[in-house]
């Protein structure tokens, strides 16, 4: 089932999103027409993950277009809209690297514009199938073992995450179809449990055997020996190597640091920002205090506590092992930087 998911779908005269902020207990779909609707569904993490989010971007173009057309915009405000659309998520690279293609279009009208948007979707499916093959031949070589591998993941990276297959993910279900998968450890994911509710859901999807684990387990579990690998997405790779990812991802690649095993980025090379020198320039989106000082709307921190809620943390590129984009792995801990190879 999760190998013909599609988070983001345009059926003719709007989107259509997977609710991923109801995952797994409810499957809904919401319907967008507009641009209001659009941003929300992107803030809100109906729509997540910085390929879904690039492809969700693309087809804003086309929806900015529709309602300005049936609202009487002029061709500034139509542009004005697309702009909010491009600035919902900043942290994200890729809904600007996509929104920026379309545009591209823009002045050809919509019809060029869906084309462009129909070709960022499909593009980004058939990277995240490449660098599945990339990744897995990569890390067969690297562990060296002949035996199934034990990975951990971080956050949500498969098809809800992306046009389709998924990125992380994608490396995963390579090599548990190809036999070579024995577990999956996911970590939770704080603070929205995207690990837990999603990953989780799509790995029962594909009959992979797995654990949810708290973060905080993460690097006991590594420094014990019951890792071989940990593969995580990004929301933007500067050109040193340096990556955002969720929150929780930096302490993931000091523990493989310290003990050994591969720390592999996957990611399409629309994630990779190469007029970001390093993750001291990357944005961090703060997220609201209530995520983190409330549980399902239920104060449980005390009433003068203050939350701090980034979304998002910067692992330097020297704990990056190797980062797998659909042109191949860069072993960016070894000197091979994205802003030297993918320019």
């Amino acid at each position: 089932m999760s190998q013909e998911l599609r988070a983001v779908e345009w059926t003719g005269d709007g989107l259509v999103l997977i609710d991923q902020t109801l995952l797994p207990y409810r499957y809904e779909t919401v319907v967008v027409r507009d641009v209001d609707t659009l941003v929300d569904a992107i803030r809100r993490l109906v729509v997540r993950g910085a390929p879904a989010i690039g492809a969700a971007g693309a087809y804003g173009v086309a929806t900015a277009l529709l309602q300005g057309e049936r609202e009487g915009w002029s061709e500034g405000e139509v542009r004005a809209a697309v702009a909010r659309v491009r600035e919902a998520r900043p942290t994200a690279v890729n809904l600007m690297v996509c929104v920026d293609r379309v545009m591209t279009r823009f002045a050809e009208g919509l019809d060029a514009v869906l084309a462009e948007a129909a070709a960022v979707q499909r593009e980004d499916v058939d990277a995240n199938r490449a660098m599945g093959a990339a990744g897995a031949d990569w890390l067969l070589k690297r562990v060296g073992e002949d035996r199934p591998l034990r990975v951990l993941t971080h956050c949500n990276t498969g098809a809800l995450a992306t046009a389709g297959w998924g990125t992380a993910l994608g490396v995963v279900r390579e090599l548990h179809a190809r036999g070579r998968l024995e577990v999956v450890y996911a970590d939770e994911t704080r603070p929205l449990l995207q690990g837990s509710r999603l990953t989780a859901w799509e790995l029962v999807q594909e009959g992979i055997a797995h654990f949810v684990q708290a973060d905080g387990a993460a690097a006991g579990t590594i420094l014990r020996g019951e890792v071989d690998a940990a593969i995580v997405g990004a929301d933007r790779i500067a050109a040193n190597g340096d990556t955002a990812n969720k929150v929780g991802t930096v302490g993931v690649a000091l523990a493989c640091a310290d003990v050994g095993v591969p720390f592999l980025v996957a990611a399409p090379t629309t994630t990779v920002d190469l007029s970001t020198a390093t993750g001291a320039d990357i944005h961090i989106e703060l997220r609201g205090e209530e995520e983190v000082l409330e549980w399902a709307g239920v104060r449980t921190a005390p009433v003068g506590s203050r939350g701090h809620n980034p979304a998002f943390d910067v692992t330097p590129g020297r704990l990056v092992t190797g980062l797998v984009t659909e042109r191949g792995v860069l072993e960016v801990s070894a000197g091979e930087l994205p802003g030297d190879r993918l320019r």
